[in-house]
């Protein structure tokens, strides 16, 4: 089966002047508002913060998956020292109560998936935890985020999901899977791992290259940089709008090549040092 990595990096040029020009008009007018509206931010900005915890733990299988879903708040992935996987969470708000907030473990075929279910709105769908793409989340007027520590038993995959806030999952020892739409994502593991976001960058290193299939990396704003293993055979796409791509790899260029587009193909027959560096980096002019 051919196996092809994609890696690519969109950048809206005119939709980012325009929401320069958005927030240059906005501080124009905040500085020219009464003084009222500043002393009721910061009246509002001293609200107390209230928070609460959440714990859990349980044994997996290697092989299973721990799943973590949230909304708001960061997700960290680090290795468990025994063979439970253990669940950490704090939840924080100011303006709402953190407890409106639940989390619920859902354990199944695959292994056990936990997410953060926010109220649902009045006449909406309801919210809920199930794996993979079946469940249904969302957020209205609830400004609680809940982040997320996760220790992962060697073995055992892991799937981070979230929307505002960090994917991190470093060294781990099976496959990862970690998706933010705006923050960084950061992914080492000895198998194999995916990742995307909109916001952020993304730093990766894989032990594995034996996918099937495509492996994709993709950000809209930010950089890739992306660590495999020696033993490398696959056909690299790389794209970017603005910027630049370099790679440690000895690439056979298919097509044209330029600073913004690489099409090539690596192969085992090549040589390459171990921990070979493909790096696609975005520098913004």
């Amino acid at each position: 089966m051919k196996r092809a990595i994609t890696l690519s990096v969109v950048a809206a040029v005119a939709a980012l002047a325009l929401s320069a020009q958005v927030v240059g008009a906005r501080a124009r007018r905040t500085s020219e508002a009464p003084r009222a509206n500043a002393a009721a931010a910061k009246t509002f900005s001293a609200e107390p913060e209230q928070s609460s915890e959440f714990r859990w733990h349980g044994a997996l299988a290697a092989g299973r998956v721990i799943e973590i879903r949230g909304i708001n708040g960061s997700i960290e992935a680090e290795p468990a020292s025994g063979g439970e996987v253990e669940v950490f969470a704090v939840k924080r708000a100011r303006r709402s109560n953190p407890d409106d907030v639940r989390i619920e473990v859902v354990q199944h075929a695959e292994g056990v998936t936990i997410c953060a279910v926010y109220p649902s709105a009045d006449g909406h769908e309801p919210n809920t935890c199930a794996p993979g793409p079946n469940h249904h989340s969302s957020v209205m007027n609830n400004d609680t985020s809940v982040n997320f520590t996760v220790r992962v038993p060697a073995g055992v995959r892991f799937t981070g999901h979230t929307v505002n806030g960090k994917v991190s999952a470093e060294n781990l020892s099976a496959d990862v899977e970690a998706m933010t739409v705006n923050g960084s994502v950061n992914v080492s593991t000895t198998g194999l791992a995916r990742a995307h976001t909109v916001n952020g960058s993304i730093t990766a290193s894989m032990g594995r290259a034996d996918w099937e299939g495509e492996m994709e990396f993709k950000t809209v704003n930010g950089g890739i940089d992306v660590t495999f293993p020696a033993g490398l055979s696959a056909e690299v796409e790389a794209k970017t709008l603005n910027g630049e791509i370099t790679s440690d790899f000895p690439l056979t260029v298919q097509g044209t090549f330029s600073r913004r587009h690489l099409w090539g193909r690596q192969t085992r027959t090549q040589h390459l040092k171990p921990n070979t560096r493909f790096a696609f980096i975005i520098q913004h002019y």
